[in-house]
């Protein structure tokens, strides 16, 4: 939930000093699953090399599921996280893949599970 900071002062958003302040009403009562759905679109390697820049970014296999991977990240699970990354079903994106990606079109199906995006190529369903 994003909420105010303990300095607000009870003043209108963008009224004191302080400066624009969020709170988001209600509570958020999505499942994982359907959270993890808002962070996952398809997207360009425009959108990708700033993450790749950070060395945040990750490829996932495409037998695996998407959704699973950022579950399993977000959840903490280091045992199947090193799992995947052992068995190269999660690989980290190195210079040669952002090289052959670089200036192409090729389109990916990313997930954000910040701070990491994993991302994978789509493949053509025709």
């Amino acid at each position: 939930m994003i909420s105010p900071d303990s300095s607000t002062s009870g003043e209108p958003a963008g009224s004191g000093s302080s400066g624009m302040k969020y709170l988001l009403l209600g509570k958020d009562e999505s499942t994982d699953q359907e959270k993890l759905a808002k962070y996952k679109g398809e997207v360009d390697w425009t959108y990708l090399k700033p993450h790749f820049e950070r060395g945040c970014l990750f490829f996932v296999d495409p037998d695996a599921k998407l959704e699973e991977v950022g579950a399993a990240i977000a959840a903490n699970e280091t045992e199947r996280v090193q799992n995947w990354l052992a068995s190269g079903d999660l690989v980290k994106i190195e210079a040669l893949h952002a090289n052959q990606w670089e200036g192409g079109t090729t389109q990916f199906e990313a997930l954000v599970v910040s701070p990491f995006v994993l991302c994978r190529p789509v493949v053509s369903r025709g």
